[in-house]
């Protein structure tokens, strides 16, 4: 896993950025029918019917990904995720993408092309066309951004601001899996920093790993609440932890919240790791980050449907403004809910 292959490769400088463009446009065609132009032209053609979503992230290198664990193709594909997983949380359905990536010349031609088979593979498999980006040079490292591009019905769009009070919080899957495969991998990075020759076996941690470098984006979440006939009050994904998350919904919304440390979903293995890192387990939960499930309020009606399925979790409801965002513990302490994911450099720096 941390290994370099030393393998013949080609050097972008001798492709050229047209033909490196070349190169990555003979592997993606177009899918979706709103697609009417893509790469190859000074800009994208697409036929939406419907109103357009949009939504852009970066990913920086030695910021939000390690390539000494991280594989190109497993983060060419993590970046698609990360932002049509922002157009899920909207209630909406995906059609498009674009990629623009700053590359250093210490990545071969090979390399961009692994990127590149990840992100195809995230396209095929979430049905969306990459229609454009663009290439260039990086003093240092590599840097991708992803614009994701999306549609839905006027009526089914969900805004964070939605929420109202005795709203039921839901929660789709199981969390700080993420969080806790990076507390892995890292560990592993510093055995091999010290041993080269170490060989780690990570077959026990497989699913919480898989969390963290090959996150799915919830599109099952949100056709299920179609069939369902549910337009959720409200909805984020979770990318900075549960416990931001959660205060952005509140603040978004003008309420207060109350969630329990008992009904948060986690995985078993989870548990194990949290275990073995002398970490809280709802502190991965609250405050890990980079699950990329959908965090959503309901009206109390909506119940009976979604009590009993197994994709979905009702961990708390919505208060008034006045009673702030509380966590209560397994032992009924009443906690207020901080945020501590990610911040900006700026915050960090006051």
């Amino acid at each position: 896993m941390f290994e370099e292959k030393k393998t013949a490769t080609t050097s972008i400088a001798n492709l050229g950025e047209f033909g490196l463009i070349e190169k990555i446009k003979a592997n993606f065609g177009i899918q979706d029918p709103t697609s009417i132009k893509g790469i190859g032209d000074d800009a994208a053609v697409i036929d939406h019917a419907d109103k357009t979503v949009v939504s852009t992230d970066f990913l920086v290198e030695g910021v939000h990904f390690d390539l000494s664990y991280m594989p190109l193709k497993h983060l060419g594909y993590k970046a698609v995720m990360v932002n049509l997983s922002d157009i899920f949380a909207m209630n909406a359905m995906p059609t498009q993408i674009t990629v623009s990536i700053a590359i250093s010349n210490r990545f071969p031609v090979e390399a961009v092309e692994e990127l590149y088979a990840g992100i195809g593979h995230a396209c095929s498999r979430y049905k969306v066309d990459l229609v454009g980006g663009d290439t260039t040079t990086s003093q240092k490292g590599l840097i991708i951004s992803v614009t994701a591009i999306g549609t839905a019905k006027e009526e089914k769009i969900t805004y964070r601001s939605g929420a109202k009070e005795h709203d039921l919080i839901v929660v789709s899957g199981d969390l700080g899996g993420a969080y806790m495969g990076l507390q892995v991998l890292e560990r592993e990075k510093a055995v091999f920093e010290v041993n080269p020759q170490s060989q780690p076996d990570l077959s026990t941690y497989a699913y919480s790993i898989e969390r963290q470098l090959k996150p799915e984006s919830r599109k099952d979440i949100v056709e299920l609440l179609d069939e369902l006939n549910i337009v959720p009050t409200s909805m984020i994904d979770i990318s900075d932890g549960l416990s931001s998350e959660l205060l952005h919904l509140a603040k978004a919304s003008d309420v207060g919240c109350q969630i329990y440390e008992d009904k948060i979903p986690i995985d078993p293995e989870v548990l194990g790791i949290c275990k073995e890192f002398s970490i809280n387990n709802t502190t991965a939960a609250l405050n890990g980050g980079e699950d990329y499930e959908l965090l959503f309020t309901v009206d109390q009606n909506h119940f009976e449907a979604i009590k009993n399925h197994p994709l979905l979790s009702v961990i708390g409801h919505i208060t008034e403004k006045a009673t702030g965002c509380n966590l209560v513990t397994g032992l009924g302490q009443q906690i207020e809910l901080t945020a501590q994911g990610w911040t900006s450099p700026k915050e960090e720096e006051n």
